[in-house]
């Protein structure tokens, strides 16, 4: 696992350390590593719905309504 060094603003720091001693997270680079692979689930989902809006966009028409395109994209991710 690469080591790193990072800083973070005094109210960050502090949600951080709060997290860590209501036992949410055994330490703060567990909470960040969490936080990191959120942020990367959520792009991926991102870039998925990206590419089916140009899909839609290039296509002129889609035959799924808006709750059908909502699950769909639920039952992906």
């Amino acid at each position: 696992m690469a080591r790193q060094s990072i800083s973070f603003t005094q109210p960050n720091d502090e949600w951080l350390k709060n997290q860590v001693d209501k036992k949410e997270y055994s330490t703060k680079s567990e909470l960040v590593n969490d936080l990191i692979r959120q942020a990367r689930k959520q792009q991926k989902q991102i870039d998925w719905i990206r590419v089916q809006l140009e899909k839609a966009e290039n296509s002129g028409f889609t035959t799924l309504n808006k709750e059908q395109i909502l699950a769909e994209s639920k039952s992906i991710f």
